[in-house]
């Protein structure tokens, strides 16, 4: 009577054309049944795992040991329970990073070998303009290993950690909602119009203490405005003109475009810049204040209701009912205390360069100054973004 035996056949060595055609006929000879496989390439050196049961371990091994010899590679067999993997709670830890070192690592790692649980795969996404790396993460507690990294993360000045659950929403986010001021954008658009107007270092400092939650958004808003009152269209378009972009801010509109996502934007600013933003990136949604405008003159008075935190998460659901999109499949963008209820209602809400308020309330923060990084959060490679822009181009 046969015997099953269940074999864990690791292959490693120089990559090589036609490796794994080769190995699977000779597992195809000796009648092998496979159960998983895993393979990576690394530097153009090959790892292949793969599972098998077979009655015929003794002809497999010789086989298998004839096929290495004879490609130059090393083949190592190991007899394995063959009981399946047992998975329960998964997640997916991104860190992400400057330069994501080997200390960085190690205290990621631990955070979740403390937290009960076991890394199954590390992989990584992007070496520029910044390193990130996603880790399968089986078992364990989540919500312990998520405050493990969040404490990594807050004692690591130089990496961003983000947790999320391992499942079907995280794989189909259909809806990025962006605030606009130092998130999209490098600028306060006020505080561009109020250099226009001459009243820029006054404005700019009740920006500042409305941005980090110590004045009231909406009374602070109206006495911004109201600093601004007959500021000229000339002067509108010279402040549209020193608007700045954020780093990558076009690379993940553009590739979010491509994913099929809908892209929004809701600000506290103002409908003058945002329409044409929208315009410029391709965004589909926006939602922002608008200004009085009298014979081309600003009158200093905002028209309808002003735009607040409680708008912006209104905004959020609105549209992922207007796009039929659950609301767990969905991300928000935002840096300022007026985005809190954005964030925390959105399915994965992303703190990005905020406030230390922010910071502090938010579950996932990035502290790189790259907008695009955020699509190393959603899975997206490096070398998948510029595939996409190489076809562009061709």
């Amino acid at each position: 009577m046969s015997i099953i035996r269940t074999l864990l056949i690791r292959v490693s060595g120089p990559d090589q054309l036609g490796v794994s055609a080769e190995l699977f006929e000779v597992l195809s000879e000796i009648g092998a049944v496979i159960k998983d496989i895993e393979q990576i390439v690394v530097r153009r050196r090959l790892t292949l795992d793969v599972l098998i049961e077979v009655d015929k371990s003794d002809d497999a091994l010789k086989d298998l040991l004839l096929f290495g010899y004879q490609r130059g590679l090393q083949i190592d067999v190991e007899e394995v329970d063959g009981e399946p993997t047992e998975y329960t709670e998964q997640c997916v830890v991104t860190l992400i990073g400057r330069n994501v070192t080997p200390e960085e690592l190690k205290l990621a790692t631990e955070a979740i070998s403390n937290g009960k649980g076991n890394i199954d795969r590390i992989i990584r996404l992007s070496r520029y303009p910044v390193m990130s790396y996603e880790l399968s993460v089986n078992g364990g507690r989540m919500d312990e290993i998520r405050q493990r990294l969040l404490q990594v993360a807050a004692d690591t000045p130089e990496l961003d950690i983000a947790v999320q659950p391992l499942n079907l929403s995280r794989k189909a986010k259909r809806l990025v909602v962006l605030d606009v001021d130092s998130t999209l954008i490098q600028n306060e658009v006020i505080d561009l119009l109020a250099e226009q107007a001459g009243c820029g270092e006054q404005v700019s400092k009740i920006t500042e203490r409305a941005m980090n939650g110590e004045l009231n958004f909406e009374e602070s808003l109206i006495e911004r405005v109201g600093l601004l009152q007959g500021l000229d269209e000339l002067g509108i378009e010279r402040a549209w003109q020193n608007l700045t972009l954020t780093p990558g801010a076009r690379t993940f509109c553009r590739t979010l475009g491509r994913l099929g996502f809908t892209t929004a934007i809701v600000s506290g600013g103002f409908s003058i810049f945002t329409r044409r933003l929208q315009r410029e990136l391709n965004i589909k949604h926006a939602r922002a204040n608008e200004l009085e405008i009298v014979d081309g003159r600003l009158t200093g008075k905002v028209i309808g209701p002003i735009v607040t935190r409680t708008t912006k998460a209104d905004f959020l659901h609105e549209i992922a009912e207007l796009e039929s999109v659950p609301i767990d499949q969905t991300v928000a963008v935002g840096d300022g205390a007026n985005d809190l209820d954005m964030l925390s209602v959105a399915g994965l809400g992303i703190a990005f360069n905020a406030k230390p308020i922010v910071q502090d309330a938010a579950n996932t923060t990035l502290r790189v100054p790259y907008l695009d990084a955020i699509l190393f959060m959603l899975g997206v490679s490096r070398e998948e973004i510029e595939a996409a822009d190489s076809l562009d181009a061709n």
